[in-house]
């Protein structure tokens, strides 16, 4: 199991690179190793960058990063050159489609190799048929298109999740603290304190803390009313809250609840809401494979023409042009 201590040293890690991957991603998981073993004085890990014709792979960034191998097929009783194996990739991968690569991530996870993803390689790994029945993360913006996409998958908004030989993160600078867990959990907590230390990192955050900066912090630090209301919006895209629940819910009066939005965000508390919804529908056009509808339904809308007008007033075009140009 990824994490397991008492593996054998050191332990051999082949980061799997898609096109237009993360490279902060990537660099944010790559990077303790590296530390570790300058901070153990010792080999603890072992790397290598695999690509899937071992060619130099190309970041969304535009940095491209030299591949030591090419994905190959392993014979019957081979040993293989690595325990784990994490799928690094970043923004399309809802639709990345290779059989050959599918096929080539089942057969080394039927050797008993741990299979991970970082970002939105978990898109990746639950198409490839490897997260089903498995707890995962993936990055809050695709978290909700993975949802629909994959109900057979237990996804939650944290910063990484580790269910026995599955290891997500989601993505940024999680990769970080998911192998500043592993190091602790390996190799004991004052190497990780060490490695984190060199980072520059006050503190080392465990899965379950949350993806998104709290909603005071995205907002401003508004009024805690203001933010009790959104937290509830944000709770109930799909099956919308009305505004005198939402005004009860805080102890206000709808009038109250509408001055405080206007005073502070400049809108109505339904405009803001209606947003709040538009933004999902977005996200879902252009990460799932949903009947514009069906997108509607799951964003609160109870007609898929009264979600186009919306749609349009919000971003100049409807959803099936958004769509569209999202597969293009």
């Amino acid at each position: 199991m990824f994490g397991e201590p008492g593996r054998k040293t050191p332990e051999r890690i082949a980061f799997f690179l898609v096109p237009d991957f993360s490279m902060i991603a990537f660099s944010s998981a790559v990077e303790p190793l590296r530390i570790a073993n300058r901070m153990a004085g010792r080999k603890l890990y072992a790397w290598r960058i695999v690509s899937k014709d071992g060619k130099p792979v190309r970041a969304s960034c535009g940095v491209a990063v030299i591949a030591d191998a090419r994905i190959t097929p392993f014979a019957n009783g081979a040993r293989l050159p690595f325990s784990s194996v994490l799928v690094c990739s970043g923004i399309g991968a809802e639709h990345y489609e290779d059989r050959e690569v599918f096929s080539w991530l089942r057969s080394i996870a039927r050797k008993g190799v741990d299979i991970g993803a970082i970002c939105t390689g978990s898109h990746i790994l639950a198409r490839a048929g490897l997260l089903a029945g498995y707890r995962c993360t993936i990055h809050w913006e695709n978290l909700s298109g993975f949802a629909e996409a994959f109900p057979d998958v237990d996804v939650a908004a944290h910063l990484f999740a580790i269910d026995r030989n599955r290891f997500t993160c989601s993505g940024g600078t999680a990769g970080l603290d998911m192998m500043l867990h592993l190091i602790s959990q390996q190799h004991g907590e004052e190497l990780a304190a060490k490695v984190s230390e060199q980072c520059l990192l006050d503190q080392i955050r465990r899965s379950h803390s949350s993806q998104r900066m709290p909603l005071n912090v995205r907002l401003g630090g508004h009024h805690p009313k203001l933010i009790a209301t959104i937290g509830m919006m944000e709770a109930n895209l799909e099956e919308p809250l009305s505004p005198e629940e939402l005004a009860a819910h805080v102890g206000l009066s709808r009038r109250q609840l509408e001055r405080l939005f206007r005073k502070h965000l400049g809108r109505s508390p339904a405009q803001y809401y209606l947003e709040l919804r538009l933004e999902r529908a977005r996200h879902l056009l252009y990460q799932t494979n949903m009947a514009v509808l069906d997108v509607a339904l799951a964003s609160g809308f109870v007609s898929a023409s009264h979600f186009s007008k919306c749609y349009r007033q919000m971003y100049g075009k409807t959803p099936r042009a958004e769509r569209i140009a999202a597969i293009a």
